[in-house]
């Protein structure tokens, strides 16, 4: 699977019961309840990642990696406009793209 499939599958969703579908349970909590709950993955992910533990790290990614798509289909924003910044971004380094914001 790709992030453009997830992306694609999580649309399909959008219109989805919310009854049915943890998906469309999300989506129908709006932005700021989509933010929460991926920040909460994130956290999720450090603390197994400081623990060292790799097959609970690998999991709780999949976790951030899904509810991030969740968050930005909520947002309407495609992952296409998230995958131009990062283009744009590889002609430079880090260090200078930190200090042109």
């Amino acid at each position: 699977m790709t992030l453009d499939d997830l992306e694609a599958i999580i649309a399909s969703r959008k219109s989805a019961d919310p009854e049915s579908s943890w998906t469309a349970n999300l989506l129908s909590t709006g932005v700021d309840k989509c933010a929460e709950k991926f920040g909460e993955e994130a956290v999720e992910a450090i603390i197994e990642a400081v623990k060292g533990d790799k097959t609970a790290l690998t999991s709780e990614a999949a976790d951030v990696l899904y509810h991030l798509m969740v968050m930005l289909a909520a947002a309407d924003v495609p992952l296409a406009d998230v995958m131009d910044v990062l283009d744009k971004r590889q002609n430079q380094s880090g260090i200078a793209e930190k200090a042109s914001r």
